[in-house]
């Protein structure tokens, strides 16, 4: 064999290397595995749908006590830079 056809089968190999690694990756860490002639599989399991329905529940509970702790930082901001005298008149306002 010559030097180009040892790095066509050098470059399958590794290509397929390369495939086989990626496979491996994602099914070790919960990822659907993609199919090339058909897709995704398991995209379609009732336990697929219901993991999504949980992670879109959980993303909406994040998002609204982000946007929660993200109003709590605004205040603790403006009582930090605003002048004490004015801090205590509105607090001695709200008694």
């Amino acid at each position: 064999m010559n030097g180009g056809q040892v790095m066509v089968i050098a470059i399958i190999a590794i290509s397929t290397l390369g495939w086989l690694i990626s496979s491996w990756i994602r099914a070790k860490h919960g990822y659907p595995i993609e199919n090339e002639w058909s897709g995704s599989t398991g995209k379609d399991s009732p336990a697929a749908e219901r993991k999504i329905e949980l992670l879109s529940a959980e993303n909406e509970r994040l998002t609204g006590q982000i946007s929660r702790l993200e109003e709590r930082i605004a205040v603790m901001e403006r009582i930090v830079t605003d002048p004490a005298e004015r801090t205590a008149r509105e607090i001695d306002s709200l008694r």
